[in-house]
């Protein structure tokens, strides 16, 4: 019913916008007071209402006052990824932790932020915050279907002061499909192995007051692990994404806009936390127990955004923003076993020597007694909704300036109603044995709310230019758990706490241009991110520098930069993602120190020849040294008992990568290769105990594409081409492979 609804009110939209397409061609017509045809440029459109960019272009990136990355659409259908870990891995500062090899749900760290489930940098998608619950249960369970996003930004340092309410590490913004200027869309197919396939089609439209976009993207596999006994471990996701503008003519005295969105995905995969041991990893990396046939997660994701823009004057713009976004999720995963006592997964896995009886049963395949698995439906709904304005006001004449006022307040929750069935396995199938009453394993809602504000304030004279800001975050954490023999939440066995922050955020970044091939930029800013509902428990502080260059010499252009983060409080959280018990309560790690290069290196090395040809190269490095400044003890799984001097886990001290492409007008040809160095699993120094250890990587993809003509392209992608089996995680229970050797062909018509 959904789907239908939603397809006829897009076809009413389509036909009412044709009915008044012979207006409007290949450009836009605009039409004076003398009513003389004048002809605008498209982009112009895009520039005053279109966009949901902060940055919007590389040319912006490089007149940044703090570290920056922009990847463009022409980057992001190079390769034709799907998976987020692929298109940001050649951002320098940025560290991805793998899982199930397709990037349902990343791990992202932005220069040493812990990766469980991105929970520790702001993420957004036009503009607007995008985690389920970014406030009180900030771990991002969902994660933006990347196939349809049309660009994507990074940023870090001092650039990204106004993003919050993580400001540590950085904030990445996905901007969805834009509403086009004329008459458009595309559809493409591809097809792989694993009986992968992804199909896309799009189709928009624009008057002079009036424009639309509307998208379908599915994408699906039967998975590449192999089920002991057989089985799908695959996944299906489709995502639909619809938009809607009203605008004054651009010639009006005070020109206004208003946009509508609306996006819903929803998704059913057979994803697991049960990885292998070290022994059977090395027999077959690609094996999934049979204990794990029944886990599987279904979600579905809304998202509700009325954009409004008002142009008073030629340097005055104001853009408010009502948003809402609603994600329900069940995971129903395998938690523990029991034969003699109840253990956990990750324990099991990793030491099943001290675990003989349990690991069998997982393993063997053989009959086991009733209720010796526990499968728990970790069933969770997430609300995110709020408004914000930004006005921005431009002047001076000998000097430019540009002030940002922006002020936000935003409501977000997180209700967890879960429970525990008891499987069996018999006839090598799991069986479920004993159904749980719905609500006895975790029956509580955590939410927050929260008000912030920003003034940033952008002063270039000749080659100088400065961005002193600050923001002010205002944020009530509450939580109401009523226990787990309360299923009907009558209040019986309820227990509350709640606990009130309000911080400060200052920063200042400058940017100085030596000469039209060398600009100096730098910055230092106050890093942040909440604490937890415990009242008294404090939110993660430190104080970040950076400083770098931007430069052009020998045809070679590339970015080189430092930085130095200063943690007085470190903060972990207890995530079933990372081995943990799931809790998400927030525990102190003290001080902890984080420091790191970064380098970008674009070079032709046709530049200087006659060729019609071009052969760009593409090399980043990010190396990242970790430490904590101070001792403690704790009982998550990845950090453990803490000596000062241990590096902090999951975090690669090397990365890099290289990407060549030979381009002509008709075809381009690319590799790209990537570097991971070990890394260690629990904290610690010195030689990396195996048992703790993620073996260093590197892995080639390549792609291929041909024009046939203006409106057909071949295409073909090939992931991981020597097939190299890699580990990429001892987190949640047991190591994970990265993925096999995967291709797809495809086609795509643009019109």
């Amino acid at each position: 019913m959904f789907r239908s609804t939603f397809f006829i009110i897009l076809g009413l939209i389509s036909w009412s916008v044709f009915s008044q397409q012979s207006y409007y061609q290949d450009s836009i017509i605009f039409v004076t007071q003398d009513t003389v045809p004048v002809e605008k440029e498209p982009e112009i459109l895009n520039e005053i209402i279109l966009s949901h960019n902060i940055l919007g272009s590389k040319f912006e990136v490089k007149n940044r006052t703090g570290s920056a990355y922009f990847i463009s659409p022409q980057e992001l259908q190079q390769f034709g990824y799907t998976d987020i870990n692929k298109i940001i891995r050649a951002v320098p500062g940025v560290t991805i932790v793998e899982e199930d090899g397709f990037g349902l749900r990343p791990n992202i760290s932005i220069r040493g932020t812990s990766p469980e489930r991105s929970a520790k940098i702001t993420l957004m998608e036009d503009g607007v915050l995008i985690a389920p619950a970014p406030y009180s249960a900030s771990a991002a369970y969902y994660f933006p279907t990347v196939g349809r996003i049309e660009n994507v930004e990074v940023l870090k340092g001092s650039s990204q002061i106004q993003y919050g309410p993580f400001t540590t590490g950085g904030a990445v913004n996905m901007v969805s499909k834009e509403i086009p200027n004329d008459f458009s869309g595309d559809v493409r197919f591809n097809a792989g192995n694993y009986d992968s396939r992804s199909t896309e089609a799009t189709v928009g439209h624009s008057t002079e007051n009036f424009g639309f976009v509307t998208q379908y993207f599915n994408y699906n596999s039967d998975g590449f692990k192999d089920l002991d006994g057989g089985g799908n471990t695959g996944f299906d996701k489709s995502d639909y994404l619809g938009k809607v503008r009203l605008n004054s003519d651009l010639d009006a005295r005070v020109f206004q806009s208003l946009s509508l969105k609306f996006q819903y995905s929803e998704e059913s995969s057979k994803e697991t936390y049960l990885g292998l041991t070290q022994d059977d990893f090395e027999d077959a990396p690609y094996r999934r127990y049979l204990a794990s046939a029944a886990d599987r997660m279904d979600t579905q994701h809304k998202q509700f955004q009325l954009d409004h823009l008002i142009k008073p004057s030629d340097n005055l713009k104001i853009r408010t923003t009502a948003y809402k976004n609603t994600f329900d999720r069940n995971w129903y995963k395998l938690d523990y076993v029991t034969v003699t006592e109840k253990v956990k997964i990750a324990n099991i896995l990793q030491d099943p020597e001290l675990y003989p009886d349990e690991y069998r049963a997982i393993e063997s395949m053989e009959d086991t007694a009733d209720d010796v698995f526990g499968v728990k439906a970790n069933n969770r709904s997430y609300e995110s909704k709020g408004i914000q304005s930004i006005a921005n006001i431009t002047f001076g004449e000998r000097a430019f300036n540009d002030l940002e006022i922006g002020i936000r307040y935003h409501e977000d929750y997180e209700d967890r109603f879960q429970w525990v069935d008891g499987y069996a396995i018999q006839n090598e199938e799991m069986i479920r044995t004993t159904v749980a009453r719905k609500g006895s394993d975790a029956n509580r809602i955590s939410s927050a709310s929260a008000l912030a504000a920003h003034v940033l304030y952008k002063w270039t004279l000749n080659d100088l230019t400065l961005t002193p800001g600050l923001r002010y975050e205002n944020m009530t954490l509450k939580r109401k758990d009523y226990g787990k023999n309360d299923s009907d939440r009558t209040g019986v066995d309820l227990s509350t706490r709640e606990n009130k922050v309000d911080v400060w955020i200052p920063g200042i970044g400058v940017n100085y241009k030596v000469s039209a091939d060398v600009t100096l930029f730098g910055g230092v800013h106050k890093g942040f991110a909440p604490p937890g509902s415990q009242e008294g428990s404090d939110p993660e502080n430190s104080v970040n520098y950076e400083l770098g260059t931007r430069f052009t010499a020998f045809g070679i252009t590339g970015e080189f930069v430092g930085y130095y983060n200063d943690y007085t409080n470190l903060l972990g959280s207890d995530l079933a993602a990372s081995g943990g018990t799931g809790s998400l309560d927030l525990f102190n790690a003290g001080a902890a120190t984080v420091r790191g290069i970064e380098l970008l290196l674009n070079y032709d090395l046709l530049r200087n020849s006659d060729s019609e040809l071009r052969f760009p190269l593409t090399f980043s490095y990010t190396l990242t040294d970790t430490r904590f400044d101070s001792d403690f003890d704790s009982d998550d799984s990845i950090f453990g008992e803490v000596m000062k001097g241990d590096e902090i886990p999951y975090i690669p001290r090397n990365q890099f990568n290289m990407t060549a492409a030979l381009e002509g007008d008709r075809f381009n040809v690319s590799l790209s290769g990537r570097y991971t160095s070990a890394f260690r699993t629990q904290a610690g120094t010195g030689d990396i105990p195996p048992e703790y250890k993620v073996r260093s990587n590197f892995i080639v993809d390549a792609a291929a594409r041909y024009f046939y003509t203006k409106r057909i392209t071949f295409s073909l992608n090939v992931m991981n081409m020597f097939n190299t089996a890699y580990e990429v995680s001892r987190t949640p229970a047991g190591l994970r492979p990265g993925a096999p050797f995967m291709f797809n062909a495809g086609v795509g018509y643009r019109f």
